[in-house]
């Protein structure tokens, strides 16, 4: 088609989406040049600021390393996982889910932990947190034999991969769930930290003037035949940012009972208090248990 008017565009770009084969990337196809060309025509893009996106688009791209995802941090700084993650579960939005955003550091291969024992691989300052988790279908059932893949931020708000002063895997580790669907671990209380603001996502939270900080909270993926892969984060309430989460990650059904205990520990006589306690039930839902792909390495 040759274009005369601005007007002819969209038909014509249409009407090639629509050739494509696939039915569900033709939905998304569609769809997307739909919204995209009525975006460009609403806020009538100038080409400046066109190159300009593009551009940030290219240098998003650039800042991806091993150990660093940009986009996964802009998806959730927008608001955009979290949608994703909510329209995808709890009845596709209807109903609370334990299910949560992957974030950008989770890796595979953390290291088997027996029930009960530590993450901590490295000296690790911090209040002691003692984790006892049960993981559950949607009828209240134990599922023995979930695979249970933890991590969290240290007490300076780093995870490993971005501390040279953490041993490798500190702070990460893999559990089995009992018959009664129980795991339980030890480990030190984390804390609320800032997303990296050194690229594209940082200079949108200085022209928002929005802080860059997530409130404290612990990861969990949780792998079951039959059951789809359970994403979870579970939030201190107390945390000063828990209304202002940078990635838009809180929800009601993930926040946690953190209980801060002054007494002497009842089993571990190292710690003469304080100390912490976590409860938490993680609710699967059935489907297809598929792996994520890790956001680094």
């Amino acid at each position: 088609m040759v274009i005369k008017t601005e007007r002819d565009l969209t038909p014509a770009v249409l009407a090639v989406m629509n050739r494509t084969e696939d039915p569900r990337l033709r939905e998304i196809l569609v769809a997307m040049v739909k919204h995209l060309h009525a975006f460009v025509r609403e806020v009538r893009l100038t080409e400046v600021e066109f190159r300009e996106a593009t551009a940030m688009l290219n240098e998003i791209g650039k800042l991806h390393t091993d150990h660093h995802n940009e986009f996964v941090l802009m998806a959730g700084s927008l608001g955009v996982s979290s949608l994703v993650c909510l329209l995808n579960n709890g009845d596709r939005g209807q109903t609370e889910t334990s299910q949560s955003l992957l974030g950008p550091f989770w890796r595979l291969n953390s290291p088997r932990v027996e029930n009960g024992g530590t993450i901590i691989r490295s000296e690790t300052p911090g209040t002691p947190l003692f984790v006892h988790a049960k993981v559950v279908d949607r009828d209240g059932k134990p599922i023995a034999g979930a695979e249970v893949d933890v991590w969290h931020a240290s007490p300076v708000g780093l995870y490993e991969n971005q501390d040279p002063d953490q041993a490798e895997m500190n702070l990460r580790g893999k559990f089995m769930t009992d018959e009664q669907g129980r795991f339980w671990f030890r480990t030190v209380k984390m804390v609320g930290y800032p997303i990296p603001v050194d690229g594209v996502v940082g200079r949108l939270l200085k022209a928002q003037g929005r802080h860059p900080y997530r409130p404290a909270h612990l990861h969990a993926l949780i792998f079951k035949h039959g059951y789809k892969t359970l994403i979870s984060q579970v939030f201190d309430p107390s945390d000063p940012n828990i209304d202002s989460d940078v990635q838009f990650g809180v929800t009601a059904a993930l926040t946690g009972d953190f209980i801060r205990h002054e007494e002497p520990h009842p089993t571990e006589t190292d710690i003469p208090g304080p100390w912490f306690s976590l409860d938490y039930t993680y609710v699967m839902e059935p489907g297809e248990a598929v792996l994520p792909r890790p956001p680094i390495k």
